[in-house]
């Protein structure tokens, strides 16, 4: 079947056919047709299967034909498109460009770590379709420099992905200001029972659609488990990329300060790394992501950023170097090769700590994955496993999290990537008492304020990293609003720094006896 059968009109049908596309994929062949039909959408499918052109096709087609509600000289926002992530907010816009090239419909994209006022002046000019993250949209609604009042159709794209960061509130506070009557589509590559929730809020009577069954991997990738002792992983990883000899690697670590120190020590190795993750500058990002596309970046290192934002046609491989801590982030990650019916490799450097999080992927994925020792690097059979916790944080690799399937949901840090680095979407510290690891809004700083100045393309340390080592007695900021997840917050840095009452009462024993010492 072609595109020609979807009923799309010729404008787009030529813009499609100058990318190079003939057949739809299965997610646009099923959601093209809902989407235009008027209908609220709930759709599932894996990641790389198309489904940004399942979305943003019938959406070109219904604003061309549809007149706006009102004939003003300013053109209103008519389309809003919600993502989790800078990178992906780009990647979509870039699509709505390239498929409405031929269409005048006019669109812009809105994050933060950017300056607000070029996105200001393109809201003025008028634009039909809007791209944004939650955080800076909110910006926007709060200085009054966006209407949605007569907004027509709403995408939450990625949204199990915003979910998973704790962007609910941002979204249900979006939502209170859009008008009640419109059409809601809800694209996730992952059915969880917080997405059912969602979507029994916000769609009415919606069409379903999900394309391969929930939480698999793509059939394309080969996966392959390496075990490995946890101190070799980079020789590992370095001798994989040289004796395979590998080129556009994408590389996944836990943590920031992993990331960073990976990609120079594989720059060490004589191997080109840039690290991506939420405390880069955007420009930082920007640069390392065009470098990797044009294949004059050899290994990209990534925290779970870039799960969700890299879109790169025949990626060859995903190497986690850390297994995720939520075992839906692995099928996220290793969707970012095998896209579109290409093949891929994706590779795990596992060591002893990380053999639960294994089986709770295998249990996810329903299957298990090949293990292949590679000579030399055989792990030692007497290792003991290490809480990852306790040994990333005594690494000094910021805060870490515990093992197993149960530590993601009460108190591990969930890929928070994107919270608001430099002014984005705005968590508060995530489900059930998630700690911030990627840190919300590392500078400190206000909502809509500039970027701090960034050192080497990394944004300044925040207040949490220049707090770190003192007494956590009071001197975290006040919340923001209390939830339960703060709560939880709260709980797990009682037990990290003690009972506050008894470390109060030893530092004034302490004051007193140095008192009399004098």
């Amino acid at each position: 079947m072609s595109f020609d059968s979807l009923g799309l009109s010729e404008p787009l049908l030529r813009a499609v056919n100058e990318l190079g596309y003939s057949s739809p994929t299965p997610i646009q062949l099923q959601a093209i047709p809902a989407v235009l039909k008027g209908g609220d959408l709930l759709a599932g499918a894996q990641t790389g299967t198309g489904k940004t052109a399942g979305f943003t096709l019938p959406i070109l087609q219904r604003l061309s034909q549809l007149a706006p509600a009102t004939s003003g000289a300013k053109r209103p926002v008519r389309a809003l498109i919600l993502t989790p992530t800078r990178e992906l907010a780009a990647q979509v816009e870039e699509s709505v460009r390239a498929y409405g090239k031929y269409l005048k419909l006019k669109s812009t994209v809105m994050f933060g770590g950017v300056g607000i006022n070029p996105q200001i002046d393109a809201l003025r000019r008028g634009v039909d379709i809007v791209v944004a993250t939650p955080g800076r949209l909110l910006d926007h609604m709060q200085q009054k420099t966006i209407d949605v009042s007569q907004l027509e159709i709403l995408v939450l794209d990625e949204a199990d992905r915003m979910l998973d960061m704790g962007f609910i509130h941002d979204i249900k506070r979006v939502l209170a200001r859009l008008p009640a009557k419109r059409q809601n589509l809800l694209f996730s590559a992952t059915f969880s029972d917080e997405i059912k929730a969602l979507a029994d809020s916000l769609l009415d009577s919606p069409a379903l659609i999900e394309v391969a069954r929930r939480n698999t991997t793509a059939e394309k990738v080969a996966q392959k488990i390496h075990p490995v002792d946890r101190d070799r992983k980079r020789e590992l990883l370095t001798h994989l990329i040289r004796g395979n000899n590998w080129f556009q690697v994408l590389v996944f670590t836990r943590t920031k300060h992993g990331a960073n120190r990976l990609a120079e020590q594989l720059g060490k190795d004589g191997i080109s790394a840039l690290a991506i993750h939420g405390n880069k500058s955007q420009s930082a990002r920007t640069r390392a992501l065009a470098e990797f596309k044009d294949q004059t970046l050899q290994v990209l290192v990534a925290t779970d950023i870039a799960a969700r934002g890299i879109d790169i046609d025949q990626l060859p491989h995903v190497v986690n170097f850390d297994l995720p801590n939520v075992p839906e982030d692995y099928v996220h990650r290793i969707g970012r090769t095998g896209r579109a019916g290409a093949e891929g490799e994706a590779v795990s450097l596992v060591c002893v700590d990380e053999h639960q999080l294994l089986k709770d992927i295998e249990r996810l994925i329903k299957r298990p994955i090949p293990h292949e020792v590679i000579p030399g690097f055989e792990p030692d059979p007497n290792a003991k496993p290490e809480p990852i916790q306790r040994r990333s944080q005594g690494r000094g690799q910021g805060q870490g999290q515990g093992q197993g399937r149960q530590a993601p949901r009460n108190g591990e840090a969930r890929a928070k990537s994107d919270a608001r680095p430099n002014g984005d979407a705005r968590p508060n510290g995530g489900r059930n008492g998630e700690p911030r690891r990627e840190g919300a809004r590392p500078n400190g700083e206000a909502r809509g304020a500039r970027p701090a100045k960034a050192n080497n393309g990394s944004a300044q340390p925040s207040r949490e990293a220049r707090n770190h080592g003192k007494p956590n007695v009071s001197a975290s900021p006040a919340p923001r609003r209390q939830e339960p997840a703060q709560a939880g917050h709260a709980a797990n840095s009682r037990k990290q720094s003690g009972n506050p009452g008894a470390l109060l009462s030893g530092l004034r024993d302490a004051l007193r006896s140095g008192g009399r010492s004098r």
